[in-house]
């Protein structure tokens, strides 16, 4: 089942809106890495500059204490940073400063030593690209700045087609490719994970045929507002649809499957500030919260007139058993006497909602 699905997933392209769900979630998920980046950065630049000062008998310039102050206030910037697409400008804007910053630092060293620092600051700048959350435009704009402040054919007597200049340019074309190779991979491995993950959520959390959530969902959100609205009015509604078996053995299941989906769909549109589930067959149940008895009453009188006014080719009917949650009521057992009332609203008449009451007293609000 695991590999069909994967199968399914794979042949299909993920679509915008899923790619950009998919980028806001990477970045939230690695929010607390790129600060840890960003400040092992500054701090390795730092140590170099100090060590560079100091055997090469130079100050610590003005420039970088201004060099640090921008990597400082970038990395604070970063950690109130919220979404993706400020991401990918921020983190381009601190990699050409780091970048120019790790430059300041090489040209404090003799000639000979300066191109292969150059190539190794630029490779530790990509790796570090490479496994951010990032956009391709923004890698590779990163990607383009790191060599044009990084390159080694900047330092006096290196020529590109000298054996020195060949050996550089080899390795940066070897590095370019291992990088955007392993960014590529990673980043539509993650999507592909991210995507098999909503296939999942989706066939685990929502009803198939009517696409609003199952009793499987219903029951974990429920049950979560129940301990969160503790002082809020909660009311519990169990749905039925009138004379189902009848639709089914009269038209057929396709026309059942209908009803289904039409009732559902009016369910959602009256309700959708509330949970709300088909927990199977005709059944659908509602969780309503922050409303007292007497709106609870309405909402749910309006539910049985838009169904029963909806035009369509096979009308039908629906009961409610409306119940108010009290504190000490378990989920479980406020579904056992909505279904009470439910069956109430049933023996009644159906086309119509029961407010449930003590087993002695149970009878219709109208």
């Amino acid at each position: 089942m695991y590999k069909t699905i994967e199968q399914q997933v794979r042949r299909n392209i993920a679509p915008p809106e899923l790619r950009r769900e998919f980028r806001q979630h990477d970045f939230e998920s690695l929010h607390s890495f790129c600060l840890l980046i960003f400040c092992v950065s500054v701090g390795i630049w730092l140590l170099f500059d100090l060590i560079v000062s100091n055997l090469g008998q130079q100050d610590f310039t003005w420039l970088s204490m201004v060099f640090i102050t921008v990597m400082v206030s970038l990395t604070i910037i970063l950690n109130f940073t919220r979404t993706a697409g400020h991401f990918d400008i921020l983190n381009l804007v601190f990699i050409a400063v780091i970048t120019l910053a790790m430059r300041l630092v090489i040209e404090g060293l003799p000639e000979g030593l300066r191109p292969a620092w150059l190539v190794l600051g630029a490779s530790s700048v990509l790796y570090s690209v490479s496994v951010l959350p990032v956009r391709r435009w923004s890698f590779f704009a990163a990607l383009l700045v790191t060599w044009i402040n990084l390159h080694p054919f900047q330092v006096p007597g290196i020529h590109l087609f000298e054996l020195r200049g060949i050996m550089f340019l080899c390795y940066a074309v070897f590095l370019n490719g291992l990088v955007l190779y392993t960014y590529l991979k990673m980043r539509r491995a993650k999507l592909h994970n991210f995507y098999m993950s909503k296939v999942l959520l989706e066939q685990a959390y929502v009803d198939a045929l009517t696409e609003i959530p199952n009793r499987r969902s219903f029951m974990a959100k429920a049950q979560t507002h129940l301990q969160e609205d503790d002082e809020q009015s909660r009311y519990l509604a169990m749905i039925d649809i009138d004379n189902f078996k009848k639709v089914n053995d009269q038209f057929g299941h396709d026309i059942g499957d209908l009803v289904l989906k039409r009732t559902a769909a009016n369910i959602k549109a009256s309700m959708t500030e509330f949970e709300y589930a088909r927990l199977g067959g005709e059944e659908f149940v509602i969780y309503l919260w922050g409303i007292d008895q007497s709106d609870a009453k309405q909402r749910v009188d309006a539910l049985c007139k838009r169904v029963r006014e909806d035009a369509a080719e096979y009308p039908v009917t629906i009961s409610i058993g409306l119940i108010r949650i009290r504190r000490e009521d378990s989920l479980s057992n406020a579904l056992v006497k909505a279904d009470e009332a439910l069956y109430q609203a049933k023996h009644e008449g159906k086309d119509r909602y029961v407010l449930w009451q003590a087993p002695s007293s149970l009878s219709p609000p109208r």
